[in-house]
């Protein structure tokens, strides 16, 4: 049976019915209410390929073509005898971002809306494979014997459409009920890949690398999409003179259309060195193994939240709250086989209570105490079962169970010339619980059960005056923890001492670790004359790692500063800037000598004009600049093994990262009448992107089977957009 409405035509009948709903309401209303309507019609270019448009183009719609319409609507009645609002407007209709919106509410009465709601997303990775059935559950490799650039380009994109439609009802004065519905698909592919090294216990008799065969290998293989979130939400509130009381329920529902990727694997692949041969025993078979992909799920909370005032100065507001998940996915109808013995499903559940309570009370004038406390409990009663085989060993999944405790209390004190001084002390303690007995933990040597964390804080603040006002805060935290924990071998964990019970190599999880947290933040706004405004803001902070041994996170630095200006060169011209600057930092240490220090350092500035020329034009643009750089000094200690001394005197370490984009943008509209106006939108922006992730200097990233991904390093572009708009009353 075909479509009554052809695939070429759905979107533009549906842009032609909703604009011409739009214009039949306002010829059906006019003189009985008050009316504010707008069509904007017009047309845009975009120089270069898409290779030129691959990070300009990403979500915006603007990568594939050249050329596109724009159209934009806008319809609002207001009735002032009945209290009624109409509204719907449509955005960006042409493109793959269109947006579409109705609502209709009387007020303090009701409210009915709904909304639709398109996105595009493109790899900015430029693909070129062999591969058949790509973004397929059953893709299948190909060895592009001819070298790599042999084969096709490869567009991968995910497309997302949104609809949803909501509710209100003010019941009485003091009661309302809300209610939304939403629903959105995903469809297409997107970069994902298989990989795997033999040897290895995790499959036995599966064959290294020789001089005649190769045993490991890294494969692109798009994961395919085709997923739907639903989601739905209801709340009712209560709103007394001293009570407010809301209770509610929040839904999400996810299901995925493929449950498993399965690739088929040929015969021969390139080994380390890029020479295709044979795959050793056992390889193509660990490679073509089901991969699992985001399974069916859904989840539900309740909660009831409130507020109370005891007194004009005391306040107290509460929220508890409980969510269940559930994951139940069969294995055998998602793909997956070899489940163990009773074990058709995961059958996840993970039960969360929230208990959150805080009050605030001035007990003097100038005197306010606050104060609160936040309890998650999270209970993770999914079933064990034995899903992971290393040799003779067969292990279990891991309970995931947990406790939450946060608390915070605070002082305030007013003091004379405007000033605020704050004291405050801040608390959290997470209890992870016993480790599972049948779990085997890999990458880390010890755990904690508990974490501990105790902190405090200054501000001081000097509250709005005339010319300046802002605040200088500081805050320090210390956090230590239980007993540390050494796995065992078969699973389990038992309590030792780091100094005798751990090996001199073992490794420590930062987020476990001892640590001393200290940072400083400056704020202030200074109005310096009627016509200048400054903002500046400063921040500086330190992470101090202590782990039984070096090898672990060592310490972190963060610092930041900006400033941003606003000058008004007359009454209708005025100059704006802004200039920031943020660094990063963070020193480790690894095993077998390996010790990196990163650097991410990322500085932006902008300046901007925005004016008239008479009474008909305006005229405004500005000039845009970003740089983010990232750095990896990497150094090995005595410890390093010759081999590893010498691979890092031939490569140097990795390269720098760096994102850097410069933009100018001017537009200038002017008004053809007091109903109609043109507007002329123009942009040149010249970007670059190094990462060395996907290629190199210009040589692309080189998968097993010949497959390229590269990225254009220099990407540079113009856009212009011409718009007419019409407004009528």
């Amino acid at each position: 049976m075909k479509p009554l409405v052809p695939p070429s035509c759905r979107h533009r009948c549906l842009i032609a019915l909703a604009v011409l709903g739009a214009c039949a309401s306002v010829g059906a209303e006019e003189g009985a209410s008050t009316v504010d309507a707008h069509l904007s019609v017009g047309a845009a270019a975009v120089s270069g390929d898409p290779a030129d448009r691959a990070l300009f183009g990403q979500y915006n719609g603007l990568r594939d073509d050249r050329h596109h319409g724009l159209l934009d609507f806008g319809y609002l009645r207001r009735d002032a005898v009945t209290g009624t609002w109409a509204e719907l407007v449509g955005r960006n209709l042409l493109l793959d971002t269109r947006e579409l919106g109705w609502s209709w509410q009387r007020q303090g009465r009701w409210r009915i809306g709904a909304d639709y709601a398109e996105q595009v997303r493109r790899e900015p990775l430029t693909v070129n494979t062999g591969l058949i059935g790509a973004g397929s559950a059953h893709p299948q490799v190909v060895h592009l014997g001819a070298g790599p650039g042999t084969g096709a380009g490869l567009d991968l994109q995910t497309r997302r459409k949104g609809l949803g439609a909501e509710f209100a009802r003010w019941i009485s004065p003091v009661l309302s009920f809300e209610a939304r519905l939403e629903r959105e698909t995903r469809d297409g592919a997107r970069l994902f890949g298989v990989g795997f090294s033999c040897p290895t216990s995790l499959a036995i008799g599966c064959g290294p690398t020789t001089a005649t065969q190769t045993g490991s290998a890294v494969l692109l293989v798009p994961e395919p999409i085709g997923a739907r979130h639903s989601q739905a939400q209801a709340r009712l509130t209560y709103g007394g003179e001293r009570l407010t009381l809301s209770a509610g329920y929040y839904g999400s529902f996810f299901s995925n259309d493929y449950g498993t990727l399965r690739p088929s694997i040929p015969g021969v692949l390139n080994n380390p060195l890029g020479a295709p041969l044979p795959l050793a025993s056992g390889l193509q078979a660990e490679l073509a193994s089901p991969v699992a992909l985001a399974p069916d799920n859904h989840a539900h909370q309740v909660d009831v939240t409130g507020a109370y005032s005891f007194a004009a100065a005391t306040r107290a507001s509460f929220r508890f709250a409980y969510t269940m998940a559930r994951q139940e996915q069969d294995f055998a109808a998602a793909g997956l086989a070899s489940a163990p013995a009773g074990a058709s499903h995961l059958g996840a559940r993970v039960d969360t209570s929230l208990a959150h309570v805080a009050v605030t009370t001035r007990p003097l004038p100038r005197l306010t105490l606050a104060a609160d406390w936040r309890y998650e409990d999270r209970n993770d009663d999914t079933p064990l079962a034995r899903y992971v085989v290393e040799g003779a060993l067969a292990t279990t999944n891991r309970s995931e169970s947990r406790t939450r405790n946060r608390g915070k209390a605070q002082a305030t004190l007013r003091l004379p010339y405007r000033l605020a001084a704050s004291a405050g002390i801040d608390y959290e303690l997470i209890d992870r619980g016993a480790l599972t007995s049948t779990h085997v933990v890999r990458g880390v040597s010890a755990l904690r059960r508990e974490t501990e964390e105790f902190g405090y804080r200054f501000e001081l603040r000097r509250q709005m005056t005339e010319t300046v006002s802002g605040s200088i805060a500081w805050s320090s935290a210390r956090r230590d923890g239980s007993a540390w924990l050494r796995p065992g071998a078969t699973g389990g964990a038992s309590e030792v001492d780091p100094a005798t019970g751990l090996p001199a190599s073992a490794v420590f999880a930062p987020h476990l670790a001892d640590r001393e947290r200290d940072k400083l933040r400056l704020f202030a706004l200074w109005q310096a004359s009627e016509r200048l405004s400054l903002n500046l803001a400063l921040e500086s902070g330190q992470d101090r790692f202590d782990t039984p041994t070096r090898f672990s996170l060592r310490d972190s630095r963060v610092e930041l500063a900006s400033v941003d200006a606003l000058y008004s060169l007359s009454e209708v011209w005025s100059i704006d800037g802004h200039v920031s600057y943020s660094r990063q930092q963070l020193d480790q240490a690894r095993p077998e000598g390996y010790l990196l220090a990163f650097d991410n350092r990322s500085t932006s500035a902008g300046l901007g004009l925005n004016g008239k020329l008479g009474e008909r034009l305006d005229l405004g643009g500005g000039l845009s600049y970003l740089q983010d750089r990232s750095d990896y000094a990497q150094s090995l200690d005595g410890s390093a093994s010759a081999a590893l001394v010498a691979l890092l005197n031939a490569t140097g370490g990795l390269p720098q990262i760096l994102y850097r984009r410069t933009e100018l943008r001017l537009f200038g509209q002017y008004a053809l009448s007091g109903r109609s106006s043109l507007r002329l939108d123009a942009i040149y922006q010249k970007a670059r992107f190094n990462d060395w992730a996907y290629g190199h200097a210009g040589v692309p990233f080189v998968f097993g089977d010949n497959t390229t991904v590269w990225m254009l390093e220099q990407q540079d572009l113009a856009f212009v957009g011409l718009r007419y708009t019409l407004r009528w009353q």
